[in-house]
């Protein structure tokens, strides 16, 4: 199971769970679904920045498209290839592993999962 999230300095999103591999337009869609909206409660003053890597879907034509028709929306900060590690993602991923790793029982399920991952 992979789950896609959106956090920020003042709040946490929801976290999606992908049934499938991420696709181009799959990540279109969980920007105009879930990152939008968020955005738009978390920082309606519109100063709000997105950080994303620079995995190749990420930058497909269809997301860059939809990051530029929404940037007065909120900013989106591009991560210059092969910059220095900025990304805290791998930090709050270790933290929850070792979080979800830590209960017990431990989650059996990929809906287990999903709820000990929302619950760390």
């Amino acid at each position: 199971m992979t789950v896609w999230d959106v956090r920020s300095w003042r709040d946490i999103g929801p976290l999606i769970r992908l049934e499938t591999t991420l696709t181009g337009d799959r990540y279109l869609s969980i920007l105009s679904d879930h990152l939008y909206s968020f955005m738009s409660i978390v920082h309606s003053d519109g100063l709000g920045q997105f950080l994303q890597d620079n995995a190749t879907l990420y930058a497909s034509r269809v997301a860059t498209k939809w990051l530029q028709e929404h940037s007065s929306d909120f900013r989106h900060f591009h991560w210059p290839p092969k910059s220095p590690e900025m990304n805290i993602i791998e930090d709050i991923r270790d933290a929850l592993l070792h979080a979800v790793e830590k209960r017990s029982p431990p989650p059996r399920t990929p809906i287990d999962l999903l709820t000990a991952l929302q619950d760390s």
